[in-house]
């Protein structure tokens, strides 16, 4: 993919958080979007045509992180309250809380069935839940962290963890093995490249790391983005051709993946960047912000 495709050009406004928003997310086929924020509140958006569909509103506290399941069906969502919601999409209808967790939760994601939600939380601790028993107690807890996981990626069989101590580990379910790999700077946020075969660390010392997750070998570090106190995302365009990441002066950076140099920076935000989601097949991006507003980047 050339320079030229990259997602520059804004395309949509999508405004209704009152308050800074904390991450904004495309669905699994890029055709919707959920953001979620200061305000309490979890949005449902067309992003293509600026259109706002539903809120969801039954958290008591910020809410920090939202995925959805691939069928659209189902969405479970994080923040303040210490509690992960599970949420009925058409009804907006809460089916289930799970509680454990002894302080706020950074992140959560789905596995690929759907069946199993994990948890990344301030407790320093990831947690592992069954949607489908009516339990509320974790199947899972991996304690293994000496400070705050920020982020969690899952693949077919491994949970992996990023944490402000500095390190992304990687859990093999099958076998519980775990493998750590130690950054040195507290990391903040991780993604997936789209072949798997690599992770995206965002760290706290104004820099992403790219890990190979086979060798734990640091394959590449992208530079210019300022990052040192709050939670930026970063992640790998659908091609796997450039990293993008936001800034804490409201700028979007595009790295080449190979050579890391900055191929594209645009002022994006009044404030904070706080969120970017990649389309998972064509050349558009959203980036949510402090400022209180998603906005839908097409080339």
């Amino acid at each position: 993919m050339s320079v030229s495709d990259l997602p520059r050009t804004e395309a949509n406004v999508l405004k209704g958080h009152e308050g800074a928003v904390l991450a904004a997310r495309f669905n699994g086929d890029g055709n919707y979007c959920l953001s979620c924020g200061k305000d309490r509140t979890i949005r449902l958006w067309n992003p293509h045509r600026g259109i706002h569909i539903k809120t969801y509103k039954s958290h008591g506290r910020e809410v920090r992180d939202v995925h959805v399941t691939p069928d659209n069906s189902k969405l479970i969502s994080c923040g303040g309250d210490r509690q992960i919601f599970y949420w009925d999409v058409s009804t907006g209808r809460v089916i289930r809380k799970f509680r454990g967790h002894e302080s706020e939760v950074n992140a959560v994601k789905f596995n690929e069935y759907s069946s199993v939600v994990v948890s990344a939380g301030y407790d320093q601790s990831l947690r592992a839940w069954d949607c489908r028993s009516h339990s509320t107690e974790p199947i899972q807890i991996i304690d293994s962290f000496q400070d705050s996981v920020m982020s969690v990626c899952l693949t077919k069989t491994e949970i992996i963890g990023g944490s402000v101590d500095g390190t992304v580990r990687t859990f093999d379910i099958r076998v519980g093995r775990e493998l750590s790999d130690d950054l040195g700077q507290p990391v903040n946020c991780i993604s997936m490249s789209n072949d798997d075969n690599c992770i995206l660390a965002s760290c706290l010392d104004s820099t992403l790391r790219l890990l190979d997750r086979s060798t734990g070998e640091l394959l590449q570090e992208y530079k210019g983005h300022i990052c040192k106190s709050f939670k930026t995302d970063c992640c790998l365009t659908n091609s796997d051709a450039h990293v993008t990441g936001g800034s804490e002066d409201g700028y979007i950076y595009f790295w080449d993946l190979v050579d890391a140099s900055v191929v594209a920076k645009f002022k994006a935000h009044s404030l904070v960047v706080t969120s970017v989601s990649y389309h998972p097949k064509d050349n558009a991006m959203i980036t949510s912000s402090v400022d209180g507003i998603i906005r839908v980047w097409k080339k």
